[in-house]
């Protein structure tokens, strides 16, 4: 454990983050998940559910929790399976 005043909050402090992105890493993949099950069983509230991953996933790039181009990926096969559901 860090004795030096700075260090000890900087402990603090990545540990607080470390938590806040850990939940909206998770929330981000059970979004994506609920959207999945939707399309998988036909779901009236697969479009919503989309808009709800696709906001999820903006902000874990915005965040810096996923690269953006990872994001946008993980958008467009989403899209696409909405699109071959219909």
């Amino acid at each position: 454990m860090p004795s030096i005043k700075s260090a000890i909050k900087r402990v603090k402090v990545n540990e607080k983050n470390y938590a806040q992105n850990r939940a909206a890493k998770s929330a981000m993949r059970t979004a994506v998940k609920k959207f999945e099950a939707a399309v998988e069983n036909n779901d009236e509230n697969a479009k919503e559910l989309l808009v709800d991953a696709v906001k999820r996933l903006d902000k874990a790039a915005s965040k810096g929790l996923i690269h953006k181009n990872a994001a946008s990926r993980q958008k467009s096969r989403l899209m696409k399976k909405l699109s071959a559901q219909a």
